[in-house]
């Protein structure tokens, strides 16, 4: 093998290498601040707090449901509650934290 032919491979191999280097540094570069909680001295990613408050919001929802009789027009109530947990989780996840 040639000098210049081996010179060739390793600018091919460094190609390769640069961009998911970058890509790892970046990433690695948004994890400066961890979104936790300090509860009672123990740390609680704020995700799992929004999860809960999610929940409850649905649980409450269920209950006004069946407080004006609208439980009866929801079809599938196990797709429905858990959608809802979901987009309160979200709301709260986007209003307080972002």
């Amino acid at each position: 093998m040639t000098p210049t032919h081996t010179r060739g491979k390793m600018k091919c191999v460094q190609r390769f290498l640069i961009a998911p280097s970058l890509l790892l540094a970046g990433g690695l570069a948004g994890c400066g601040h961890s979104p936790t909680l300090n509860i009672l001295g123990s740390f609680f990613p704020s995700w799992l707090i929004c999860l809960f408050a999610g929940i409850i919001l649905a649980a409450g929802a269920n209950r006004a449901f069946v407080r004006f009789a609208l439980d009866k027009e929801i079809l599938w109530p196990v797709v429905v509650y858990p959608c809802l947990a979901v987009l309160f989780a979200c709301t709260l996840w986007l209003v307080l934290f972002s």
